[in-house]
Formats: structure tokens, C-alpha cells, sequence
């Protein structure tokens, strides 16, 4: 490197030449390529990471489709447990049916009481237990049922069959003999696709009850004369879409909160994110149900 030295005020100041090496030139080189370098190594790092949350998830779907798989073919094919499933449709009915009435007659008194004043405006009172009717069997009375009993009963089954899996309660009935997935999954998943439509049907009659009371203070009117109108209100289709809803809600709530509970692990942690899962994808599900079956009725209709 050259240097020239002049004298300016009596000081010596250093100055570079024109003819010397200048690094000016390699200095933007050196932070693109470090930049470019930096770009690419957090790219590689994004990409690697949706790799495994990508492979991670088509996993969990394949082990899903073999859990619903599995339980068809053990449902069908003998033996079969028909004690636990007595024992678990008691136990679906026994633990809900509080909520359910209490639940669903509130709303029926509610539903009903927001609606008056909207028919009242226009003359309409009388219509009054017909819209409620459909209402409440329509769409009321099984998604309340629904979602009461994804709360109640799929964070038990979720936390039941979690906390067997992480103790090896479950490895221990397969070395046994016993059948775990028959007896624990199997059984659960029927009770809740068999219990559901009853227990809508019956917060159905609860929520309408409510209804009736709310309208007999408005107007004084009878019980048979409510109940006539409901009747003529409301067809086939609507009961029997009622009830299909029922058994696909139940299947729903049976099948995701077994499979939550049955591949937890990590100890008592993976038995709270059992249940915790078994509750929200159960809700999840349920309102996609509740769509889907909506949009088919309305083109049978």
C-alpha cells in the first residue's frame, strides 16, 4: 500500500493513493453472499420443518383411517361385548341427562321469549309454537344434545382410556387375552351412536315443554293446542333428519375421543391433551356434521 504524506496546518495526515489495492469493491460482495447464505439456510430450515409437520400429519391420517377401519371390522365381526355395552349406554344416559334437561328447557323457555316480540310486530303471535317446534328439532335440540355431551363425554373417554394407555393398562388386557380394542373402543363408540338419538329426542320433549310454559304466560293457551300446532309444524323429514344427526354426532364424539385416549402418552400431560383434543375436535366435528346434513336436506326438500 502507498502512502503519500502532505502537511496541512502543520499536521501530517495519511492519504491513500489512487493506485492502491481497493477493497471497496469486495465489501457489498462479501454481505450479499453472507445474506444470500443466511436466506438459504433459514428457507432449507422452513422447508425441512414443513416436511415433518406435512409427514407428521398424512401419519395421523393414516393411523386415523386404520382406528375407523379396525373398529368397523371388530364391531361386525364376533364375539361380541354385550354386557360393557349395556353398561356404557347406562352410563352415557346416566351422566348427561341432568345437564340435558336442565339445558335444554332453558333454552326452550329462551328461544321462546326472544321470538315472541319478533312475531308480535308483525301480527304473527300465533305462529309462535310452530316456528319454536322447528326450531328446537330442526337444529336445537340436537346440536345443544351434541355439544353437551362432546363436553361431558368425550373429555371422560378421552381421560379414561389416556389414562389406561399411559399406565399400560391396555398392554396388559392384550397380554392377558381380553380384547382391549373391542372392549374399551368398541363399546363406547356404539353406546354414544345408540344414545344420542335418544337423548335428543327426549331434550327435544324438554326443550318444547319450556316453550309451552313461556307461551302460556303470553296467551293463556292449552297444552293440547300447543302441542297440536307443534305437531302439524314439523314432518318426517324433520324427525327423521333429527335423528340421523343424533347418530352422526354420537359416532363423532365415540370415535375421536377413543382415538385421542387411545394413542395418548407422555404420561398424566398426554392424558390432558387427550381430553382436551377428544372435547375440541368433537365440537369441530359436530358443526360439520350439522352443515353437511343441512345442505343435504336441502335438496331432498
Amino acid at each position: 500500500m502507498a502512502v503519500v504524506w502532505t502537511r496541512t496546518n502543520g499536521e501530517i495526515f495519511p492519504q491513500l493513493s489512487n493506485i492502491i489495492f481497493d477493497r471497496s469493491h469486495q465489501k457489498p460482495h462479501t454481505r450479499s453472499t453472507t445474506h444470500n447464505m443466511l436466506l438459504a439456510r433459514v428457507l432449507l430450515t422452513s422447508l425441512k420443518s414443513f416436511c415433518m409437520k406435512l409427514t407428521k400429519a398424512l401419519t395421523n391420517v393414516a393411523t386415523i383411517y386404520r382406528f375407523v377401519v379396525r373398529f368397523f371390522k371388530e364391531a361386525i365381526f364376533p364375539p361380541y361385548e354385550w354386557r360393557e355395552l349395556l353398561n356404557q349406554c347406562f352410563t352415557i344416559g346416566n351422566k348427561s341427562l341432568f345437564l340435558i334437561t336442565f339445558t335444554c328447557f332453558l333454552a326452550g323457555i329462551v328461544f321462546t321469549k326472544q321470538s315472541q316480540p319478533s312475531l308480535a310486530s308483525f301480527g304473527a303471535e300465533s305462529w309462535l309454537p310452530s316456528l319454536v317446534s322447528q326450531g328446537v328439532i330442526r337444529s336445537l335440540g340436537p346440536l345443544i344434545t351434541g355439544l353437551i355431551c362432546a363436553g361431558k363425554l368425550g373429555s371422560n373417554m378421552g381421560a379414561e382410556l389416556g389414562s389406561m394407555q399411559v399406565t399400560e393398562q391396555i398392554d396388559a388386557m392384550e397380554v392377558s387375552g381380553t380384547r382391549p380394542f373391542s372392549y374399551l373402543v368398541v363399546t363406547r363408540v356404539l353406546a354414544a351412536t345408540l344414545m344420542l338419538p335418544l337423548l335428543v329426542m327426549y331434550a327435544d320433549g324438554v326443550a318444547l315443554l319450556g316453550s309451552f310454559i313461556m307461551v302460556n304466560s303470553f296467551n293463556d293457551s292449552s297444552l293440547v293446542l300447543f302441542f297440536n300446532e307443534v305437531t302439524a309444524s314439523i314432518n318426517y323429514i324433520d324427525v327423521t333428519s333429527s335423528i340421523v344427526k343424533a347418530a352422526l354426532f354420537g359416532f363423532a364424539i365415540g370415535i375421536i375421543s377413543c382415538y385421542a385416549g387411545y394413542h395418548s402418552e407422555n404420561g398424566t400431560t398426554g392424558v390432558g391433551k387427550a381430553a382436551n383434543t377428544a372435547v375440541v375436535a368433537s365440537m369441530i366435528f359436530i358443526f360439520i356434521i350439522d352443515l353437511i346434513v343441512l345442505q343435504s336436506l336441502n335438496l331432498i326438500r
